[in-house]
């Protein structure tokens, strides 16, 4: 099973965070599966690639630890594939959903870490 982990601070509200993850998720192409108060779920849209290699998201909101603009958020990004090969499916999802929070000045990263 490949997977990819990352930490990211929100700059915004405890309220805002989800918001936020939704444009982002859906800029990636991803769609939210389950939502609640401190965690999300998204998957990639299925047909696009082998059942196998469908990467889902799972998004913990840390809101114990929320200060009044700054969230910690964790990703975890994975799919059922082997990762044989170091470029694999799940690791360009992982890197354009990086490339996609770094982009946006709501976000600041904290670690990327392949696992």
């Amino acid at each position: 099973m490949a997977r990819y982990t990352s930490s990211f601070v929100a700059n915004a509200t405890v309220e805002q965070v989800p918001t936020l993850l939704t444009e982002v998720l859906e800029s990636c192409d991803f769609g939210i599966v389950y939502q609640a108060t401190d965690y999300l779920m998204a998957k990639e849209t299925p047909g696009k690639v082998p059942f196998s290699k469908i990467v889902s998201i799972e998004i913990l909101i840390e809101s114990t630890v929320a200060k009044k603009n700054e969230v910690p958020v964790t990703f975890v990004v994975k799919n059922d594939e082997l990762p044989l090969n170091p470029n694999n499916h799940c690791q360009q999802r992982f890197q354009q959903l990086q490339t996609a929070l770094k982009q946006s000045q709501q976000w600041r990263s904290i670690t990327a870490v392949p696992s």
